[in-house]
């Protein structure tokens, strides 16, 4: 059964500030949960229809209604469970990084972590007014992707600054990234998605890149996910 405590503080992790301030954030769903699992994330609590999880000791079992007023889906998955935030580990600043300049949709922050996860970036270098990763929607776009990718938010300006790597930025504008030399360790920003990259930021870009397009002129632009898979793919195909 799950508590009035329990239902105010689970509800209250859909803001930033309260996961900052409890320092837990919501996964939902079987699959995510045990991605969650197995990695190095510290679980906290368990809220799951009876069946599930019969490996995990601590486990609140709540019917589909109880379920339904601590999740944030329209559809509930069975399970969510709180996890507690982590403190990223500084890792080796090799091969490709991602930077997102201001970006603000969940979902494509989400994608963006799967992006990383599937071509073996490890480090995702975010803005400070970036979407929170922890954001649920976020959570449930990674599918278990961000136990696996090192997520920074910093200031991108100053965090440039101190690498001696090249710079590609995306832009309308750019050269053809079909046409361009792209090496194996670099620096690749995605700016906002009605933006693009800041101007502070494109002042430090030392090559602009573009995808070209083929079809119909009246499309404005990629989406920055997607835009940020055909980029990433071009990097590590060489």
């Amino acid at each position: 059964m799950v508590s009035k405590s329990q239902i105010k503080l689970i509800t209250s992790l859909s803001q930033k500030k309260y996961r900052q301030q409890h320092g837990l954030f919501v996964v939902e769903g079987i699959k995510g949960i045990q991605e969650f699992l197995k990695s190095d994330f510290k679980l906290h609590s368990l809220f799951t229809v009876e069946g599930f999880f019969t490996d995990v000791t601590d486990i609140t079992v709540v019917s589909e209604t109880e379920l339904k007023k601590i999740s944030f889906l329209k559809t509930p998955q069975k399970a969510l469970a709180l996890f507690a935030i982590p403190i990223f580990k500084e890792k080796k600043k090799q091969g490709l990084q991602l930077l997102v300049d201001d970006l603000r949709d969940p979902g494509n922050l989400g994608t963006l972590i799967r992006l990383c996860d599937w071509f073996n970036i490890e480090n995702l270098i975010c803005s400070n007014h970036s979407v929170d990763c922890f954001n649920p929607k976020v959570i449930q776009a990674t599918m278990g992707s961000i136990t696996r990718v090192n997520i920074t938010y910093t200031d991108l300006n100053n965090y440039i600054s101190q690498q001696n790597l090249p710079v590609y930025g995306a832009f309308m504008d750019g050269v053809s990234v079909y046409e361009s030399q792209l090496p194996d360790n670099a620096l690749l920003i995605l700016g906002n998605e009605a933006n693009g990259i800041s101007d502070t930021i494109a002042e430090k870009v030392t090559h602009r890149i573009s995808i070209p397009q083929f079809g119909n002129a009246n499309t404005e632009s990629l989406n920055v996910a997607i835009a940020g898979a055909i980029l990433v793919s071009e990097f590590k195909r060489g």
